[in-house]
């Protein structure tokens, strides 16, 4: 009889002892996040799990950090799914047809945001950073900017990136 505890961790075959050390887990410090993601005034993102940075391959992580009062558009995530983790901070998120429900979190507090849901991000503190993990079920920055009168108006917040003009140019 067979002991489970030894079978090969690969059900599609074994591989040489060098293979899990160079495609195995990956710990990337949080000191060496990498800045060179979508970028928005008001928040600035860093990446930490990337195809080229970790290999993954249907998930990206990275971290956001929202200045006081910022609050992006109106906009939706296409088919990706989002979960952000609130570090440090209050965020707000508002969400529905014309942003008509709202839910804030702290600390320690997870939000879900499925697919195609039209909402708004807020840092709900007017004078503390918003500090949060966020993680994405997709490698691409996807942001469909809505035109839905936003239910508290953005400060100039724009999502402006190499592939999202600014809306005024």
């Amino acid at each position: 009889m067979s002991d489970s505890r030894n079978a090969p961790a690969n059900s599609a075959g074994s591989h040489n002892a060098d293979h899990w050390r160079d495609h195995g887990v990956r710990v990337i410090p949080g000191d060496q996040l990498d800045p060179d993601t979508a970028q928005t005034p008001g928040m600035s993102r860093a990446a930490a799990i990337n195809n080229a940075r970790a290999g993954a391959q249907k998930i990206w992580a990275g971290t956001v950090k929202i200045e006081a009062n910022a609050k992006t558009g109106a906009h939706h995530h296409g088919e990706l799914e989002s979960v952000i983790y609130v570090v440090a901070g209050r965020a707000r998120m508002r969400w529905g047809e014309h942003l008509e429900y709202v839910a804030e979190a702290g600390p320690g507090d997870f939000i879900f945001i499925p697919p195609f849901v039209p909402h708004q991000e807020i840092n709900a503190s007017t004078d503390a950073p918003l500090s949060c993990v966020v993680v994405r079920s997709g490698q691409e920055a996807v942001v469909i900017n809505l035109d839905i009168e936003p239910a508290e108006r953005p400060e100039a917040v724009f999502w402006v990136d190499p592939i999202h003009r600014h809306p005024h140019g």
